[in-house]
């Protein structure tokens, strides 16, 4: 009976989420509350929780969490700043010619936000205010349109640099460090955030070409769905779409080459890499003349209010993380894990089935903090690759945010849809994105380089 504790403490938290209680005082109050109950009987040993202040003090000066507030004040300052806008009106300029031009144009744009802010729901929220109703205006089916829309807007999970992979590169390494301890070894390995980014850009970009793949061959096979929306430009007119486009582009693409460029070379670390970030989104803003005092106090306000509920999560995580350990909880679930058919495989899938059920009720923060630190031990110590377990992680949820019906992508574009697209026009949209989901999934798990050749090149 004592071993069914922990997997009640999980199932507890669980249920309280899903009635809607703030998720850091979830963690932590259920966890309290079975902590309690366990010392009162005996079962529960608080010593575990004397440790806490050190976990916290742990979290407060840990360097490469700083990356967090830095690289959400890059995004926030981005999109205050109409760099979306103005990038998505260059595209639709260049591609509105060809079919399904704009629907090119939305997937590039979604894959420049991803690299620039690395916020899911603001890249959604922004594409759909923006995108959709032009895309419906000029006769885009509505189910290409929102499918477009949702997929690119999550391409912030893999694209760097991403807050998931941040975080998740902060947590696998704690996690990968207790792998090792736990086998007898001493002289740790380490894995970085940096290696995280290195190994997600060439899944990100295979991703954005199947997307693009994807629409080419909607575009020619159906192509009433995806019109063209402008006739070839005379040469005079090309001559200044080309400045616009230079104007347009290259900002941004300056900043994202700066931010991850400094990353790959080793000039800077990702926490470093941030600072440069938000101070170029600051001088991009200016440049737009969109500095002024009254936004970038509004931007410090939504990057605190942000960043306190990413802090606040983590602590309510560290206190569930030692009541879970306090109850046996890691010795269960590597018994779990262990006993599984399959071995690693199958540990493996069902792990990523877990993540995927819980990426429907639970946002990519919790998961991270909740459900990595528990389950990742056990399976880095089965041989698994860091960083192949990063990505593979970062694109499960992606595709769990995108599935009906509960994909968070889709709670996101429908608050923003016009009335006259239906739920059902957009769960119809997102079904093709998901199976090119699936699909690259399955390719990473069969080909495991396409995420650690990269790393490995560069750092080794």
């Amino acid at each position: 009976m004592a071993d069914m504790i922990p997997l009640l403490l999980f199932l507890a938290v669980c249920l309280v989420l899903m009635a809607g209680y703030p998720v850091a005082f979830s963690l932590a109050g259920t966890a309290l509350g079975f902590a309690f109950v366990g010392q009162l009987t005996g079962s529960f040993d608080g010593a575990f929780l004397q440790a806490l202040p050190n976990r916290l003090y742990g979290i407060m000066t840990n360097v490469t969490l700083i990356a967090v507030p830095l690289f959400i004040f890059m995004g926030v300052m981005l999109e205050r700043s109409r760099v979306a806008e103005n990038l998505l009106d260059t595209m639709a300029e260049v591609f509105g010619q060809l079919r399904g031009g704009l629907g090119y144009s939305v997937t590039i744009v979604g894959m420049l936000l991803a690299a620039s802010t690395g916020i899911v729901g603001a890249t959604v929220v922004t594409m759909g205010l923006l995108s959709l109703p032009t895309m419906l205006r000029h006769g885009y089916d509505p189910r290409i349109a929102t499918g477009v829309i949702c997929a690119s807007g999550t391409l912030g999970q893999i694209i760097p640099p991403s807050i998931v992979l941040v975080l998740l590169g902060d947590v696998l390494s704690s996690a990968y460090q207790q792998a090792q301890l736990d086998m007898g070894i001493y002289a740790t390995d380490t894995v970085s955030v940096g290696d995280l980014f290195t190994g997600a850009l060439i899944p990100g970009l295979l991703l954005v070409s199947l997307y693009l793949a994807w629409l080419a061959f909607v575009a020619h096979t159906r192509p009433e769905t995806m019109p063209a929306i402008r006739q070839p430009q005379s040469a005079a007119t090309a001559g200044g779409l080309a400045q616009r486009v230079l104007r347009g582009l290259l900002p941004p693409l300056l900043l994202i080459i700066a931010v991850l460029g400094s990353i790959l070379s080793g000039i800077a670390t990702p926490t470093e890499a941030a600072s440069v970030g938000a101070i170029g989104a600051i001088l991009l803003a200016a440049t737009r003349r969109q500095c002024t005092a009254a936004i970038l106090q509004e931007v410090m306000r939504s990057t605190t209010r942000i960043t306190c509920m990413v802090f606040l999560i983590l602590i309510g995580a560290s206190v569930f993380s030692l009541v879970f350990r306090g109850f046996g909880g890691d010795e269960v679930v590597a018994e779990l894990l262990n006993n599984l058919p399959g071995g690693k495989v199958g540990a493996m899938l069902a792990v990523m089935l877990l993540m995927f059920l819980l990426g429907f009720v639970l946002d990519f923060i919790e998961i991270t903090f909740v459900v990595v630190p528990i389950v990742g031990p056990v399976l880095l110590a089965m041989g698994i690759d860091p960083v192949w377990l990063g990505i593979m992680i970062a694109l499960n949820l992606q595709t769990s945010f995108l599935t009906p019906p509960f994909g968070f992508a889709l709670f996101y574009l429908r608050g923003v849809a016009p009335a006259e697209v239906s739920t059902r026009q957009i769960y119809a949209g997102v079904a093709p994105f998901i199976g090119l989901q699936l699909l690259m999934l399955l390719m990473l798990a069969l080909w495991p380089k396409i995420a650690t050749w990269l790393p490995d090149f560069i750092y080794t």
